[in-house]
């Protein structure tokens, strides 16, 4: 199986590719929110990295690595973007249910 953003080969069974993080499972990119939260059941400190890792369906570690990089990259200036989020962001207390799969053309029968 191959990544479809950067064409990394991947294990089978991965969610993730491990060169740029996007989502492989097309049932994580339809549970994928379509609004901006922070999610309270996967959270580290506030959930704003979380938050921002489920809007744009990358893992949640690449997330919070991205956001610690740029943090020492900009001298901390970052920190005043992050507390803003963390106030301006809706919190979300449960996971989002489980859409059911929609049946494609190789499972609908007729």
């Amino acid at each position: 199986m191959y990544c479809t953003r950067c064409g990394h080969q991947m294990r089978e069974g991965d969610i993730f590719c491990a060169r740029c993080g996007l989502s492989t499972d097309p049932a994580y990119r339809r549970a994928t929110p379509s609004t901006l939260s922070r999610p309270m059941y996967d959270k580290k400190i506030a959930g704003v990295c979380a938050g921002f890792a489920h809007y744009f369906g990358v893992d949640v570690t690449l997330m919070r690595i991205l956001w610690l990089a740029a943090l020492i990259l900009t001298g901390g200036l970052l920190l005043l973007v992050y507390i803003a989020a963390w106030i301006l962001m809706p919190r979300q207390e449960a996971p989002p249910a489980p859409r059911q799969a929609e049946p494609g053309p190789e499972t609908s029968r007729a």
